[in-house]
């Protein structure tokens, strides 16, 4: 590739073009929403079917019985541009050998007389997008329709062996970003397994797979026989927040307001090896161990683990669904908006533990899980940078 700062062709380039791209509109390029006849029976894709560019699921729908919205039927090479939401860039190219695919009238359908990869690589482009949202009607739920879609210009290469190298470009870093998605699925799915299998479920005194070396039924106790409530106040340290999906994170990695003139001077230390949770979202999973020290707000609440107690162990059991669903049970308020499980009540509920030995050796091992969960997803975010990198600058 190289570098080229001309007004009509992109920044980034492949060798062995020169040529000026041209300015034509989407409906110059692409035939929009082609008639055709529905099969009997089809695999209906609706709006929630694509993420990203992937097909992420289909439903079998019969003509007679399908939702109104049934109507575009995919041929081979065909873009579907979801017209609802479009900052969302669930964006897809249809390439599957079958001729009985149904796309929901959310999509505008482009059957393209470009390259189909280059086209889906130009609409996912920021700047494409942002033209899109300048002629979209509506706030909560922007949309265009396909008329007003197939008016928006863009600019193409004449030659049409550059128009397949920037595609066939596009979907190989497409093909790698889904490769490293599915490894971090599999890895969440790995987790998930080994976390219904390495707790003992509902009513068993054992778990169901454990290291070896260990054996026996594990003891019930109160989790107030394991763990105290942290008291201690201060107003000095690094702000620390709980949330559902990230636990316990310094509050400087949350999007929201700035809160340094706040008055501190009744919140609540936290120190590393803590757990915090949030008593109003204990039950959708609002806790976590901390790797910090500072402080938190005193709408949570901080425990510490008694000597022999894992809290990293017990940070991953309090996750498990059948505790959230007790954590529930325990929690006291009129509706789920007002539900609320302090210490007082946290510590009458039963859990059974192993020795010292196994919550470490188990904890050790969710906690190589969760680095590699971390890596991958690490990997997924610089592949994705990469991608919109691209796009910006090799399209104009």
């Amino acid at each position: 590739m190289t570098e080229n700062k001309q007004k009509l062709v992109p920044a980034i380039r492949f060798n062995g073009f020169t040529d000026t791209w041209e300015q034509r509109k989407l409906g110059e390029v692409a035939e929009f929403n082609p008639k055709s006849m529905l099969p009997d029976v089809f695999e209906y894709v609706d709006l929630e079917s694509v993420v990203g560019t992937d097909l992420v699921t289909h439903r079998r729908e019969s003509k007679v019985t399908a939702p109104s919205r049934a109507q575009r039927l995919a041929q081979r090479g065909d873009v579907f541009y979801q017209t609802v939401r479009p900052y969302q860039k669930n964006n897809y190219l249809y390439d599957l050998p079958y001729d009985n695919y149904v796309f929901s009238t959310g999509y505008a359908q482009m059957r393209p007389t470009i390259n189909s990869y280059f086209l889906l690589s130009r609409v996912q482009e920021q700047l494409f997008v942002k033209t899109v949202l300048d002629r979209s009607t509506g706030t909560s739920y922007p949309a265009i329709n396909s008329n007003e879609l197939a008016e928006i210009d863009i600019k193409v290469p004449v030659d049409s062996d550059e128009q397949a190298k920037i595609g066939s470009f596009f979907k190989n870093l497409d093909n790698l970003i889904t490769l490293h998605k599915r490894k971090l699925d599999g890895l969440l799915e790995m987790k998930k397994g080994y976390m219904q299998q390495m707790f003992p479920q509902a009513g068993e005194r054992e778990p169901r797979v454990r290291f070896a070396g260990f054996s026996g039924e594990w003891q019930e106790q109160k989790l107030g026989e394991l763990f105290k409530e942290r008291n201690e106040r201060s107003s000095d340290g690094e702000m620390i927040s709980v949330t559902i999906n990230s636990g316990v994170i310094k509050a400087s990695e949350l999007e929201r307001k700035d809160n340094s003139s706040e008055d501190k001077s009744n919140y609540k230390k936290v120190e590393v090896g803590d757990i915090a949770y949030n008593s109003m979202r204990m039950w959708q999973g609002a806790s976590g161990i901390s790797n910090y020290t500072g402080i938190l707000s005193p709408a949570y609440t901080v425990i510490i683990p008694n000597e022999g107690v894992d809290s990293s162990f017990f940070s991953y059991m309090f996750k498990l669904t059948r505790m959230l669903k007790i954590f529930q049970s325990f929690s006291q308020g009129l509706t789920s908006d007002t539900w609320n499980l302090k210490f007082p009540l946290l510590k009458e509920i039963y859990v059974r533990v192993p020795c010292s030995n196994e919550q470490a050796a188990i904890s050790d091992f969710f906690c190589i899980i969760d680095e590699q969960i971390t890596a991958q997803a690490i990997k997924l975010e610089q592949l994705g940078q990469l991608k919109a990198a691209y796009l910006q600058r090799m399209f104009i």
